[in-house]
């Protein structure tokens, strides 16, 4: 599943798309996903604190809480009718004492062409 295209339900963060047509407009929707981040991940990502670099572990922990939002929008637009979602914004909160990770993906479902 790529991030364009989430199981057949287009997916774009501009306000229309290249050669269709807007049909009809279903609604703003949104995906949201709460992911806790265990104790072995703190530990990895303290560790690249203390002597640098990247942390994988949470960086993946990014990526899948995204793709779940995304494809949680993605289910709500197929249940609104639609076969689109226009205009998407993902926003990321950290949430308790920051071992759970908010990703909210919001956007206009539409019927397109």
């Amino acid at each position: 599943m790529s991030d364009s295209q989430s199981r057949g339900i287009i997916l774009t963060t501009t306000n229309s798309i290249e050669g269709r047509r807007i049909k009809e407009y279903k609604g703003i929707i949104f995906g949201e996903v709460v992911a806790g981040v265990n104790f072995l991940k703190d530990f990895a990502a303290g560790l690249s604190n203390i002597f640098g670099g990247r942390s994988g572990s949470y960086e993946n922990e990014l990526i899948e809480a995204r793709k779940n939002a995304l494809g949680e929008l993605s289910e709500r637009a197929r249940s609104a009718g639609a076969n689109a979602v226009i205009g998407i914004d993902v926003d990321y909160e950290v949430l308790g004492q920051g071992n759970m990770l908010m990703v909210i993906a919001s956007g206009t479902a539409v019927l397109v062409e």
